[in-house]
């Protein structure tokens, strides 16, 4: 038995949900987002939850039943809380500015790393050092956050680089004289 997969997800006041075969679509305060599911569990909405449940015993179903109900859970957080990825910018020189929907980057290069912003994500830039992603899709925004953060990893010997907020960078010691 799945542990995920047995419980219901509850849908806050303001979001809705409607199931039309293997597809759930969601609506709330922030967007509305669907997924639609393998043939392997089935989605049912009751009252103020959503239930996913399996379609037989195979390991397949079992797989897929755990899955479609997390999925399900970042719908409905997406739709009325939302997602967000904080990114810290360490090293002499480098900072982040928006201009519009463009994020400038200063990361030591000769020149400016313009990152165009995706739809269905805004960025946003309240310090010079200090990025934040944020939307509804969990998967786009951290992959819009991957792809900032891979201009400039961070490196071992002084940190400098991108970084999520709180990662921690394992530390290595220079050249000994």
């Amino acid at each position: 038995m799945s542990r995920i997969g047995k419980k219901p997800v509850d849908l806050p006041s303001g979001v809705s949900a409607t199931v039309s075969g293997q597809t759930i679509e969601v609506k709330g305060p922030k967007g509305t987002r669907s997924f639609t599911a393998t043939d392997d569990v089935t989605i049912a909405v009751e009252e103020s939850a959503v239930n996913v449940t399996p379609r037989g015993s195979s390991k397949r179903a079992r797989q897929q039943w755990g899955m479609s109900r997390t999925m399900v859970q970042n719908l409905v957080t997406g739709v009325s809380e939302g997602f967000k990825k904080e990114l810290e910018i360490t090293g002499v020189g480098y900072r982040a500015q928006i201009q519009g929907n463009v994020l400038k980057l200063n990361l030591g290069y000769s020149h400016e790393v313009n990152f165009e912003t995706p739809e269905g994500v805004t960025i946003t830039s309240p310090k010079n050092t200090e990025i934040v992603v944020e939307g509804i899709d969990q998967q786009l925004v951290g992959q819009v956050a991957a792809n900032i953060r891979e201009w400039r990893a961070p490196e071992p010997y002084k940190g400098k680089g991108i970084r999520y907020k709180g990662e921690y960078i394992f530390r290595k010691e220079g050249k000994k004289k």
